[in-house]
């Protein structure tokens, strides 16, 4: 007797997306899409702004410190370069972020909380007592107030007996992301926008080696933006930068260089490690296209990367370490030229010592025994990878 066919229909199949909203296929096949054959280090530079990427130099493991007074920050700062961190990243308190001093009633409660307490040059120069600024790269997180940070580093170092072309590092300086997602700034946007231009203009010829401005889609991201708007979003602001200092009379390839760029990195891989490819892509075509860049390295996306603290949870701290090393790989595989890594406890508190040396061993693990550094953009022709990028491209042009 036949065997009756079974009337029971096919569940659909499940639809899955990624943290972006993008569909994901239940498998991938090769593309009927032409695609140019690209290399490490040439334009667009999706693949990387060096030819051999990590395999010459890994990125600066740059691990963000900075809490009470300046003193304690020293101390944080000495530890975590004992430990084997490469560049150093500084925190400040609200009150220094916004020109309070901290004795002002409008600071009461704020001073040396989520950063150091920096009122006056003697506080910078206990800062960073010891540590010579001529030797290492170090970034500021600062907007507001920048171009005063700067001038203080710029006179630590001058009496460490460094000259400010000697210095290297980064001014965050970025006042349109406040407005759009922080809300920690002073002056209304067109006087801001002013003073970020004098300072890219200002850096260009005293600090060649100084980065004046680092464009940021962190703050968009963990505000709740999606991959394509990070780099989207981020990538308009830089366009505004740009226009305020062509129209200040500098010309292009004397700043372009020294811009950089800020990320997130969720734990959604391979969105992120598109994103950070896409980016580099298209910021390549805007100033060769739109703003007519010669220099090679004007083209070049350059761009620091962190772990996204949106992720982590106060619940069972210690699994923020896995969700950090997986961030950690995507930022790396992405081609990121510095990073900082989320301690376990960061929805908690402040990092504990033991915390912050964790989340830089996660980096130098990854560095050193992963294998992900020994090929440059180590993904490329994955085509789950590659329609990622074509799907993030198109709505970033957008």
């Amino acid at each position: 007797m036949a065997a009756k066919k079974s009337t029971k229909s096919k569940s659909p199949e499940k639809k899955i997306f990624t943290d972006s909203s993008f569909p994901v296929k239940r498998i991938y096949q090769k593309s009927n899409k032409k695609r140019p054959v690209e290399d490490a280090g040439k334009y667009p530079f999706t693949r990387g702004i060096h030819p051999g990427m990590f395999r010459e130099r890994f990125w600066t493991m740059r691990q963000y410190s900075g809490f009470g007074d300046a003193k304690l920050t020293n101390e944080r700062f000495k530890f975590m370069l004992e430990k084997g961190q490469t560049g150093l990243s500084m925190a400040f308190d609200l009150p220094t972020q916004i020109g309070y001093d901290s004795d002002s009633t409008q600071a009461e409660g704020e001073v040396g909380k989520v950063g150091v307490s920096i009122t006056s040059i003697k506080d910078m120069m206990t800062a960073f007592d010891g540590i010579p600024l001529g030797k290492v790269s170090s970034s500021m997180t600062i907007n507001s107030t920048a171009s005063t940070l700067l001038a203080y580093y710029i006179a630590v170092g001058e009496a460490q007996g460094f000259k400010s072309h000697e210095l290297r590092g980064t001014t965050q300086n970025d006042i349109l992301k406040e407005y759009i997602a922080r809300n920690t700034y002073i002056y209304p946007p067109q006087p801001s926008m002013r003073l970020i231009g004098d300072m890219i203009g200002y850096c260009a010829e005293k600090v060649p080696s100084w980065y004046p401005v680092s464009i940021s889609g962190y703050h968009m991201r963990e505000a709740g933006c999606t991959a394509t708007q990070e780099v989207a979003f981020t990538l308009a602001n830089a366009i505004a930068y740009i226009q305020t200092c062509l129209d200040a009379g500098l010309k292009i390839d004397d700043f372009a260089p020294r811009l950089s760029f800020f990320f997130c990195c969720t734990i959604e891989f391979f969105e992120e490690v598109a994103k950070f490819r896409v980016a580099r892509k298209v910021y390549a075509k805007i100033l060769k296209e739109m703003f007519h860049a010669k220099n090679p390295r004007s083209l070049q996306l350059k761009f620091h990367t962190q772990t996204s603290g949106e992720s982590l949870t106060a619940q069972q701290p210690d699994n923020n370490i896995i969700r950090v090393a997986i961030q950690t790989m995507a930022a790396v595989a992405g081609g990121t030229q510095s990073l900082h890594t989320n301690s376990r406890d960061e929805a908690l508190a402040l990092p504990t010592q033991e915390s912050a040396k964790i989340a830089l061993r996660t980096q130098q693990i990854v560095a050193h025994e992963s294998g992900i550094t020994k090929t440059a953009d180590p993904l490329a022709g994955s085509y789950y990878l590659e329609e990622l990028c074509d799907q993030i491209e198109d709505g970033v042009w957008k």
